[in-house]
């Protein structure tokens, strides 16, 4: 797909891989969920894979590579690895040296979890290492997070007071870190205020996510609902940023846990993936993959100051 490059700067370039399918939790919507065939192994059990490709997405996405940032119409001065899953910290030593390793390579990185692994020696561990840290959670009111399906094998869900704990260790650790929280407005939770949560943990940014049934259509909601919800949470405009379906598809930069970039289907169910980026190389397999110039442009708009994808 060819792309005249009319010069759009753009701080930073994010690159989403999810690591694991592997979660804890249990969410009715998850879309976490990727299709492999035969014994293909996550690539986060080898790290000489693992090392491999976060070599190869470097050197093709590096700012450095200007024929690149051309195809893609826009520029931008540095790259950030978002370590996603599943649940990555899981396999939390694993992740521990990837991030070592993407910092060496010329990465800023950035972690999504849903915070129920992150213990205070793992935060001390990571806080100086991360340039934003994000939490994935859906309500306040525990009930709704079981009926979701977020609480583990043991119906033990998140505390929240133990997690406002450990965040502001991090902040103390590392006092640029960005704290991110995601929401997934769905059908169980389109009607809470989480107004005084949010406030208490004080993110740099909330992103209000609508259900996504890229997987299953199960706790979807209505466009009016999820406007209620975003309507109802208002007053915090200045640090909310609300996704909608069409906002999500064929906008971002994902690797699957496989090596693979994928993207939404256009269709609305599924994904649709390139060939491994170790087999083809990392400009192959992306070219691969659909996606929309003006709506991905529109994401990296903003300053690195101002990004958290």
């Amino acid at each position: 797909m060819a792309v005249t490059y009319h010069g759009t700067q753009s701080g930073e370039l994010v690159i989403n891989w999810h690591v694991t399918e592997a979660c804890n939790y249990r969410c009715r919507y998850c879309y976490s969920k990727w299709h492999a065939e035969g014994s293909r192994k996550e690539l986060i059990h080898s790290p000489k894979a693992s090392a491999a490709m976060l070599a190869e997405i470097y050197r093709h996405f590096s700012p450095d590579n200007r024929l690149n940032q051309a195809r893609l119409g826009m520029q931008w001065d540095s790259v950030r690895l978002s370590l996603a899953g599943g649940e990555p910290l899981l396999y939390s030593r694993e992740i521990v040296g990837i991030v070592a390793q993407a910092r060496e390579l010329g990465f800023k990185v950035s972690l999504i979890t849903n915070g129920s692994r992150l213990t205070q020696p793992l935060m001390t561990e990571l806080a100086p290492q991360l340039s934003i840290l994000g939490l994935s959670f859906d309500s306040a009111i525990a009930s709704t997070n079981r009926e979701i399906g977020r609480a583990d094998r043991h119906e033990q869900i998140l505390s929240l007071s133990d997690l406002a704990i450990v965040i502001e260790s991090g902040r103390h650790l590392n006092p640029a870190l960005r704290m991110k929280i995601n929401t997934v407005v769905n059908a169980l939770n389109f009607t809470e205020d989480m107004s005084q949560l949010i406030q208490q943990l004080a993110p740099d940014k909330w992103k209000v996510l609508r259900m996504l049934p890229t997987i299953t259509s199960d706790l979807a909601i209505a466009d009016h609902e999820f406007a209620e919800f975003v309507t109802r949470h208002k007053r915090l405009g200045v640090i909310m940023a609300a996704e909608d379906n069409n906002d999500m598809v064929e906008s971002y930069i994902m690797i699957d846990p496989h090596g693979r970039f994928f993207q939404n289907s256009s269709r609305g169910t599924g994904y649709h993936y390139s060939d491994e980026i170790l087999k083809v190389g990392a400009e192959t397999a992306f070219r691969e993959i659909g996606w929309q110039p003006d709506k991905f442009r529109f994401r990296y708009r903003t300053s690195v100051s101002e990004t958290i994808a």
